[in-house]
């Protein structure tokens, strides 16, 4: 059976965009300490799903290689949609999942082109611009369509898949795959939020190799999910650690991605990189990404490679961006 990588977005992660306009509800779980359960807003979804008795697949749609894999997968869950998207570049993308989940289905149709455009914007234009998207009716199915077996949490809402790949080589079979209930746990604004951070690694894929810095990995894709907004919104934990003067020692280390520390270390990483998009270029970003997410790195390599791109050593680095966090808590 082939392995594939998977990266998965926790929740988290995610309560910056609603904590104006919905209740937060806190559970407690074993997999990454407290967790953000967000209930729709009032209204949000209201849509009745069409009626759909057989599967809602166009010619177009049918044709197109990439749901063949998928429909092994998902037929058994019962009848199909599948919608098409023209993206950047004038590619086609896919939209697919069942019935019940018509809502969601929709809003990421209607925001694919414009999630696409912005991870362009920031990554460049050298990706396929082109995507296929899954939305699960169930946790076995989830499951199933990321290959995670029993290892995927309940928590997880979505997740980008891709087959392994020869350096050089385009990637194949990626797809992003969002859980049954995201939709019902995120409002708009949060689905698209994580359909860009997931569809940047997408973008990405045939640039980054396993066992890379998560800081690099994860602090891009919540770079490019999240340009345009303020550092209060985007890095709520870790403002209110700043403002106790709790400043990270070191960029966040790989292992802190999951556990009670998974929401401050997230935000930690966006921060890195919008340090260097703010203080360098984004273009700078962009070069310091490729570079760190080419291999697995160690202090000493990251150090060459924040010298050759950014001019500075990893310890100055590092200073700049503490001090930078420090000034971001006013």
């Amino acid at each position: 059976m082939k392995m594939r990588r998977v990266r998965a977005w926790w929740l988290a992660r995610r309560r910056f965009e609603f904590c104006l306009t919905v209740a937060m509800v806190v559970a407690l779980t074993g997999f990454c300490g407290a967790l953000i359960m967000l209930p729709n807003a009032e209204g949000q979804h209201a849509e009745t799903p069409r009626a759909v008795t057989a599967d809602a697949i166009g010619q177009a749609a049918a044709a197109d290689p990439r749901l063949a894999d998928v429909r092994r997968s998902i037929e058994p869950f019962g009848p199909i949609i599948a919608e098409e998207v023209t993206t950047g570049n004038g590619q086609q993308s896919l939209v697919v999942g069942h019935p019940e989940q018509h809502t969601e289905i929709s809003l990421l149709q209607q925001e694919l082109a414009a999630a696409t455009t912005a991870v362009t914007e920031v990554w460049g234009p050298d990706w396929a611009q082109s995507a296929l998207v899954v939305v699960a009716s169930s946790p076995s199915e989830f499951a199933g369509l990321v290959h995670a077996g029993s290892t995927m949490s309940a928590e997880v809402a979505a997740a980008s898949v891709a087959d392994p790949f020869v350096a050089g080589s385009s990637p194949t079979g990626q797809r992003i795959v969002f859980s049954a209930d995201a939709g019902r746990r995120l409002d708009d604004a949060g689905m698209r939020t994580l359909l860009r951070h997931e569809l940047t690694h997408i973008a990405t894929r045939a640039e980054t190799r396993d066992g890379a810095p998560l800081w690099m990995l994860e602090g891009f894709a919540d770079y490019t999910a999240h340009v345009g907004h303020r550092f209060t919104q985007v890095a709520p934990t870790l403002t209110a650690q700043l403002r106790q003067r709790e400043l990270p020692r070191d960029l966040p280390q790989d292992a802190a991605f999951t556990g009670p520390a998974a929401a401050a270390t997230y935000e930690q990483a966006w921060s890195v990189c919008a340090f260097v998009a703010e203080k360098y270029d984004r273009s700078r970003l962009v070069e310091l990404y490729r570079r760190i997410a080419a291999a697995k790195q160690s202090p000493v390599t990251e150090n060459q490679i924040l010298q050759d791109v950014l001019g500075a050593s990893r310890a100055d680095f590092v200073a700049d961006w503490r001090n930078w966090l420090s000034a971001q808590a006013v």
